[in-house]
């Protein structure tokens, strides 16, 4: 008897909504510089950077381009008419206090601006500067993240348990046989083992191990510490140029505490603030002077990566540009976001990766060494790819 196959392990799901077109909200104190990120991040004055809480009421809202080396060298390649890159939503929503989860300051908008998003860029403040006044009287970032992290988790425990209630008066006649109520008290069980995680375990949602199950049910929930966070570290510009400041190892420490494997990326406001209304050449020259680079890119490349975005390219004279999926996405499901017909009428993909591409240097050349090839619908799609649909009539 031939060996028996191993089950094929079940595909991991994603926390977060099944969606490609995410938004990344830019959290953080009062006066910590996120509506000054916000509009270098941007390069406009929407976000109303002000020395005093709550400048910012209404959240503002901007597509941002995300920057990729192989888009450039893809636009370099075919010289299209028109170039679309990758773009992210930014959010600038208003500083968060102590208190914010029993509604203080701008307590509950600040809360449903956060949920309506699904990544936070969390921006703590590692400067002193005695003309910007601190929320909380002095600069302390530990303290700040502390504040940040247990009013989301209050929040969270609220809501859980508003939800768990319900699911309770409406779940005790709820039997064993039928699958109906089989399911509604797996479901029950998922709340319980979320509440236990928030608040003996004391633990973000996104930091516990889920199964694919437990995944659709936590997803149903919109909570906010099951969204992905980058801390951006906020220095002086003298502190970023010469990479030291007290704060940052203290910062590392906590986030290797408390919720280990989350990005940190520290940069300086002011420095962007400088650069952004230079051309290319007069950034570069800056750059060079003051030996240190912006920050952006690498700030937007990990705001993407961390909402578990790719993206795949199309490429031809009239158009090179870059359409942004979920990880895990296949082929069908990719060629619709181009349009609904591509998918409901997909009959196959001419995939071939950039790498391949850059390696050959031409269609042609790929082609003839076997490299592009004819995908269907089972097909993942692979951060890079360069696709070609064909649908129906």
């Amino acid at each position: 008897m031939p060996p028996k196959k191993a089950p094929a392990q079940e595909k991991k799901q994603l926390l977060g909504r099944p969606s490609n077109n995410l938004k990344i909200g830019i959290v953080g104190l009062p006066n910590v510089g996120k509506s000054s990120f916000f509009n270098v991040l941007s390069n406009t004055d929407l976000g109303k950077a002000a020395n005093f809480p709550y400048a910012t009421i209404n959240p503002e809202e901007a597509r941002i381009p995300v920057p990729d080396t192989r888009f450039d060298w893809l636009c370099e390649t075919y010289k299209p008419a028109s170039r679309i890159p990758a773009f992210l939503t930014c959010i600038d929503i208003a500083g968060l206090t102590a208190g914010a989860s029993t509604g203080a300051g701008l307590g509950n908008a600040f809360l449903s601006h956060v949920r309506a998003v699904d990544g936070i860029f969390q921006v703590v403040r590692a400067f002193d500067d005695a003309e910007i006044i601190h929320v909380e009287g002095e600069v302390n970032p530990l303290r700040d993240m502390e504040i940040i992290q247990t009013e989301l988790r209050l929040k969270d425990i609220e809501w859980v348990q508003k939800h768990l209630e319900g699911m309770k008066r409406g779940g005790r006649a709820l039997g064993n046989n039928s699958l109906a109520d089989r399911q509604k008290k797996e479901e029950i069980a998922t709340v319980e083992r979320v509440l236990t995680t928030l608040t003996e375990d004391k633990k973000d949602v996104r930091k516990a191990d889920w199964s694919n199950k437990e995944i659709e049910v936590v997803n149903g929930l919109s909570l906010l510490t099951a969204k992905p966070v980058t801390y951006l570290v906020n220095l002086s510009e003298r502190d970023f140029v010469r990479k030291k400041n007290k704060w940052l190892p203290k910062i590392k420490a906590w986030i290797d505490t408390n919720n280990p494997g989350d990005p940190l990326i520290p940069f300086s406001v002011a420095m962007e603030e400088r650069l952004v209304g230079l051309s290319d050449e007069e950034k570069e020259e800056a750059q060079k002077e003051a030996g240190a680079q912006s920050s952006l890119g690498k700030i937007m490349q990990a705001g993407y990566s961390s909402l578990e975005l790719i993206r795949y390219f199309t490429c031809g004279p009239d158009e090179v540009r870059a359409w942004t999926i979920r990880k895990g996405t296949k082929a069908p499901q990719a060629a619709g976001v181009i349009h609904s017909d591509f998918e409901s009428k997909f009959v196959c993909g001419e995939i071939m990766s950039y790498d391949d591409l850059k390696e050959h240097g031409s269609e042609s050349t790929v082609k003839a060494a076997g490299k592009l090839r004819q995908q269907g619908k089972p097909y993942e799609m692979v951060d890079g790819d360069i696709a070609y649909w064909k649908s129906g009539a």
